[in-house]
């Protein structure tokens, strides 16, 4: 998904995080978006590792083990980076750990390739959220969350995978599309929990923190969330998947 040119960015997504975390609102509202972020790494990784046990071959487990240790990687930046803007890392992720938990409890795979779908719908869902969140971010935050958003290589796995499936059997593909059906209405619940649940975030997410991105309103996020469903779909063709 695309995010703002750098030319068109105002208030404090043009600025620097040194300024715009002047605003404690908005120093609160990156700390909620930092912790949840790290536990959604943190939790990917523990998934990637749990699912390589569900795989059909050892090249297929070496190549989850590979994307398991991407995503500790990226936890590692973001716990770092809260501890350089003095949060504890523990405490900034703790509100959104029961969130996340539920939804991958929700959501547990049956098997090999609901897992594959799961990771690259699930996950897919999630990064498009963040993404849009860092068009409104100060540009080191925003650097930040863009750099731990990058694939890890799941997506084009988890097509090749999934398309050759359905193509040796296409009854597949009925089975696939209403789980990630479901994933995707899961996902959105927990998205907008969290942001429920979460004064400063919300108020982020609505423009309300002095200086950000004037314009962005109720009508706004209604159209952030449209863009992600669209995104959705054509991941679905590009599986191979009815949306």
């Amino acid at each position: 998904m695309e995010t703002p040119d750098n030319a068109t960015l105002t208030g404090i997504a043009a600025q620097d995080w040194a300024t715009a975390s002047a605003v404690p609102q908005y120093r609160a509202a990156v700390i909620d978006l930092l912790g949840a972020l790290a536990y959604g790494e943190l939790a990917a990784f523990e998934r990637l590792a749990e699912d390589a046990k569900l795989a059909p071959s050892l090249a297929d487990k070496a190549e989850l083990a590979k994307m398991a240790s991407a995503e500790f990687h990226h936890f590692e930046q973001l716990r770092d980076r809260l501890a350089a803007v003095d949060a504890e890392p523990t405490t900034a992720m703790e509100p959104f750990a029961r969130a996340l938990d539920d939804f991958h409890r929700q959501t547990a795979p049956s098997d090999w390739l609901e897992g594959l779908v799961k990771a690259y719908v699930g996950d897919s869902i999630a990064s498009d959220f963040y993404r849009e969140v860092a068009a409104r971010l100060d540009a080191d935050t925003r650097a930040l969350v863009l750099s731990v958003l990058d694939d890890t290589g799941h997506g084009n796995f988890a097509v090749e995978k999934v398309r050759a499936a359905i193509d040796a059997d296409p009854r597949v593909g009925g089975r696939l599309a209403l789980w990630a059906r479901r994933l995707m209405g899961e996902a959105l619940s927990q998205a907008q929990r969290v942001v429920a649940e979460r004064d400063a975030l919300s108020t982020m997410l609505v423009g309300g923190v002095d200086g950000m991105a004037a314009g962005f309103d109720l009508a706004e996020v209604g159209r952030m969330f449209s863009r992600i469903t669209e995104a959705h779909t054509k991941r679905m063709a590009a599986l191979g998947l009815a949306a």
